[in-house]
């Protein structure tokens, strides 16, 4: 019996320590390779399933993934973008747990409103799962409920489309309190429109007075079930966007707390699996989950950092991004990705070994733009990251280069180029501004060390009245100092 449920994982041992990349000499489990083992240790045995065979039967059913057959219709663009597509879809697949049988492509002007593929095409999809025994039909792109209903009646099979196959994705690796709320919530915007009911057969109450002496106006079936999940549904979200507005606010004191310190922020962005959980280690030692799978990370992981000239600086590490991201999720998501909005400087990472690598770069910048449209801030500057140079050959990456002529190419896996990556952040980043000649006294040498932290030292003297500094600092660090400049 073939294990269904396999992810194959890479870890990252490397610390930055100077020029050189030496594995941690720790015994003790990271906390991303505690995470990996406990993903890992979850498996699925099939066959062991007690879901109804025939599936007009239920009305709700949990996403069973096993065995599956992927759909795509081909409506603009070339082949090798519908391929690429269906290969994302078969990967997605793959981390929710599932074994890809086959795929299929048709091409259309656009889906068909009633089936999405056509009858005839149907017929032939309903032969291919009969032949391989597959359990589950993905169709890459969103169905509209009379289409989901109208295949599983016609295939007999699990249907799933694409936003409810990445929602399961995000469902088994949302961790955090925030995670998991997000996640609820936009699974729960997506399935309300798609519960499924038969009127009066599934009558939970009776009308009037047992249904029969209520008087003019009381009569009838009742409130069915369909009517009574939809209203508890409805309150579910409405708890849910309550909590997660409370959660907001105390991300926006944390982010608050670090701007009032003047403490420059980095936000980490880009596809999917580009390898930002891998850059983030590399910069900081931070231990995070590291997996070669899709949406590996979604709770946003916040490291402190400095530059080689010793300044401070924030990296955090977001969600990653896919083409035809569920608006569902952008919107559960926002508050975690106006962590970007608010970050000083944006490094967009991009896999060095994806044969389209232009096209991710364009579906990244669309979610941007889409919430930069709600900041009057807008998004920061952004720096591109070109990672897993080891793995492309010479002639790809000039190839890359020409095509991004402005990135940066590392391998946060060899630590190749990261060096360089550190310089280019720390010229990124603002640098103090406000020159001070100040006079501090021996008891505030919290001060001094503040300078010497946050600032840029021109000079220092030591005096029998204290330590006279000369040096560039940020406003809030001028302003602690100012009760010392100006004496002699």
């Amino acid at each position: 019996m073939k294990n269904s449920l396999t992810w194959s994982a890479e870890l990252d041992h490397d610390v930055v320590e100077g020029d050189e990349y030496e594995p941690i000499p720790s015994a003790e489990p990271s906390t991303g390779e505690m995470e990996l083992a406990e993903r890992a240790s979850l498996r699925r045995i099939a066959g062991l399933s007690t879901e109804l065979a025939d599936i007009t039967e239920v009305e709700y059913r949990q996403l069973r993934l096993e065995r599956v057959v992927l759909v795509g219709v081909w409506t603009d663009g070339d082949a090798e973008h519908a391929d690429a597509s269906l290969a994302e879809l078969g990967r997605l697949a793959e981390t929710a747990g599932s074994e890809v049988l086959e795929g299929i492509i048709q091409r259309r002007d656009r889906p068909d409103p009633g089936t999405y593929i056509g009858s005839g095409k149907v017929r032939e999809l309903r032969d291919i799962v009969a032949a391989t025994g597959a359990d589950t039909v993905i169709c890459d792109g969103e169905l509209s409920p009379g289409q989901l209903r109208q295949l599983e009646e016609k295939l007999k099979v699990k249907v799933v489309d694409r936003t409810a196959l990445i929602l399961d994705i995000f469902a088994q690796h949302a961790r955090s309190k925030e995670g998991k709320a997000q996640v609820e919530l936009a699974q729960l915007q997506y399935f309300l429109p798609r519960l499924r009911g038969w009127g009066e057969t599934m009558s939970r109450q009776a009308g009037g007075r047992a249904g029969a002496n209520g008087g003019v106006g009381t009569r009838g079936p009742g409130e069915t079930k369909l009517e009574t999940d939809r209203r508890r549904i409805h309150k579910r979200i409405s708890k849910l966007r309550k909590e997660l507005a409370a959660m907001r606010t105390v991300r926006g004191t944390k982010r608050g707390r670090r701007e009032a310190n003047e403490v420059p922020g980095v936000a980490i962005a880009g596809y999917t699996n580009a390898g930002k959980s891998s850059l983030l280690n590399a910069l900081t030692g931070a231990g995070v989950l590291v997996e070669d799978a899709l949406f590996a990370t979604l709770d946003p992981t916040t490291r402190r950092s400095t530059t080689p000239d010793g300044r401070a600086y924030t990296l955090t590490d977001t969600v990653g991004f896919v083409r035809h991201l569920p608006h569902q999720l952008v919107e559960a998501f926002r508050s975690t990705l106006e962590e970007v909005s608010g970050a000083d400087l944006l490094v967009h990472v991009v896999d060095g070994s994806e044969a389209s690598p232009h096209e991710q770069v364009a579906a990244v910048r669309e979610v941007l733009s889409e919430i930069a449209d709600e900041h009057e801030s807008g998004m920061p500057p952004e720096l591109l990251v070109v990672n897993k140079i080891d793995s492309v050959d010479e002639t790809r990456i000039a190839e890359l280069r020409r095509l991004l002529p402005d990135a940066i190419f590392v391998s946060a896996h060899s630590g190749v180029g990261v060096p360089e990556l550190r310089e280019v952040i720390a010229d990124r980043l603002p640098r103090p501004d406000v020159f001070v000649d100040a006079l501090v006294p021996y008891t505030r040498g919290e001060l001094v060390a503040r300078v010497h932290a946050e600032g840029e030292v021109v000079d220092e003297e030591h005096t029998p009245d204290g330590t006279r500094l000369r040096a560039k600092v940020l406003p809030d660090l001028a302003s602690a100092l100012e009760p010392f400049t100006g004496k002699g």
